[in-house]
């Protein structure tokens, strides 16, 4: 398959590594209470980047897992991008001060949209747009509210704004492992210049290759598959060919 980047998931709960199913909290697995040894796993095993997201914090509007960011932080040396409770200036100047390669902004991206394409003026290529859709409608404060906004219309208020890339999830399908929304990932990527990762139910290698086929792709974020055994790293990174 063509070459995208693979961003292996750590979402964090309560400062463990968690998989949520369809965005509920309540159906949060713990697959490692060691988010800094997972993250180390993660790049020993060669993967590029590291996706990172504060779970609490998308919930909580603040950081609320910043102890396991700044330990995952300063234990691996590959960039790092980071959602979840960034919520203003301050708090993406502080992210990116402590390292964070990438800040992700998905309700900002939404509520203040002005702010993110001034941050992305001021940090190139620093500030990621998250855009998680039910339905095909913009879902916003930890995927609690679903705005009247769609996907395509959020992604057009970036265009030529320096925005790095426009992460986007399929929430109905985040944590199944059921098949990733390859229709609306391509449509998506089509509509916009912007580099768009795709994010959201990759359980399988067939998942990964038909993603890898979208023209302009730049990446995908794989979670429970790599956790779940469903997805060998390994071998995803193999058949990737360059990560």
């Amino acid at each position: 398959m063509a070459a995208v980047i693979i961003y292996p998931a750590i979402d964090l709960k309560d400062g463990s590594c968690v998989r949520l199913v369809r965005g509920e909290m309540s159906s949060a697995t713990v697959f490692n209470a060691d988010p800094v040894a997972q993250a180390s796993a993660f790049a020993g095993a060669g993967f590029q980047w590291l996706h990172c997201v504060d779970l609490n914090g998308a919930f909580e509007g603040r950081s609320v897992n910043a102890a396991a960011i700044r330990g995952i932080r300063s234990a691996i040396a590959i960039p790092i991008q980071l959602g979840g409770g960034i919520r203003d200036r301050a708090g993406i100047e502080h992210w990116l001060d402590a390292g964070i390669t990438r800040v992700v902004l998905g309700t900002m991206a939404l509520r203040n949209p002005e702010l993110v394409r001034e941050v992305a003026r001021a940090f190139p290529g620093r500030i990621a747009v998250g855009i998680d859709a039910r339905n095909g409608w913009v879902a916003v404060e930890g995927w609690a509210e679903t705005s009247e906004v769609s996907i395509g219309e959020l992604a057009l208020r970036f265009e030529d704004s320096g925005v790095a890339a426009i992460i986007f999830t399929d929430i109905g399908r985040d944590g199944t492992g059921g098949g990733v929304n390859v229709e609306a990932t391509a449509g998506l990527a089509s509509l916009v210049s912007i580099p768009v990762i795709a994010s959201g139910g990759v359980g399988s290698l067939d998942d990964l290759g038909a993603l890898a086929s979208i023209p302009k792709l730049q990446g995908v974020v794989v979670g429970r598959a790599f956790y779940d055994g469903s997805i060998d790293p390994a071998v995803a990174l193999a058949l990737n060919g360059a990560d």
